[in-house]
């Protein structure tokens, strides 16, 4: 399938690993001029092709930063994927331990990040007809799955996804929502991240809480998500293959979340 995605221009966040880093490198594949914004650039993302832009986008200062670098350098956004999220501020800790400053950075990153960087490029997305996809997750379907506060970021993200997707649609603009589950990425792969800590929590070797995952979360098919497969998702998504697809939520996640 040819996604027509050639001569496009593209800003992806949270681009230095990962989900995000498998994007920027689908899109570039599909001839996409990307911008890749990161808190910290990695090799992987400085080798990938894109522009490399550093900034903290929990902050409007962060959004100026890289919403006029993207401007200057690509000329205007055809596509926008909204993927930075997580990071530093989640940790496996119950409601009573989430205070208010907790509370406000998983918010400001998962969901005020893209509020942001979106209401910064929907001037330059509503001239080119573009398209948005908002990297979410399924802890908006399964809150009871993940830390309360990064749950209720993500359930809030889907329904701006919708919110953008009714108010912008009849300008000509496209917005999807992308709700992975466990995706092999740092987050869980890391001894030192979330699921090392989870791990740790539950007096459990890290690799063998890996290994277990599957079962323990009820993936049917047996094995997590590899981050290239949600990015080959997304780009589905941005193209006009996808072309009357608007206001959607698309799990992927092995099969994890069972309810219709």
């Amino acid at each position: 399938m040819k996604l027509g995605l050639d001569s496009k221009t593209a800003v992806v966040t949270g681009a230095s690993r990962g989900t995000g880093l498998a994007t920027v490198q689908t899109l570039i594949d599909e001839g996409v001029r990307v911008v890749g914004a990161a808190r910290t650039i990695t090799p992987d993302l400085e080798k990938s092709g894109a522009i490399a832009v550093a900034a903290d986008l929990s902050t409007s200062g962060g959004v100026s930063t890289l919403m006029d670098t993207a401007l200057a350098e690509l000329g205007g956004i055809d596509l926008l994927v909204n993927n930075v999220g997580a990071g530093d501020a989640v940790e496996p800790v119950g409601f009573l331990d989430t205070g208010d400053a907790e509370w406000a950075a998983i918010f400001d990153l998962n969901l005020l990040s893209a509020v942001r960087v979106t209401r910064a490029a929907l001037p330059s997305l509503i001239e080119r007809r573009g398209s948005v996809v908002n990297v979410s997750s399924i802890n908006s379907r399964l809150p009871a799955a993940g830390p309360v506060a990064y749950s209720a970021a993500k359930a809030a993200l889907a329904a701006l996804g919708k919110s953008l997707a009714e108010e912008f649609g009849p300008r000509g603009v496209r917005v999807n929502t992308v709700s992975p589950g466990v995706v092999r990425t740092a987050i869980w792969d890391d001894p030192d991240g979330f699921g090392g800590k989870v791990a740790a929590l539950a007096g459990a070797d890290h690799a063998a809480f890996l290994e277990g995952i599957p079962a323990a979360f009820g993936i049917t098919t047996g094995r997590i998500t590899e981050p290239r497969e949600v990015a080959a998702l997304i780009a589905f998504l941005l193209s006009e293959v996808a072309g009357n697809i608007t206001g959607a939520d698309h799990v992927i996640d092995g099969g994890t979340v069972k309810t219709l």
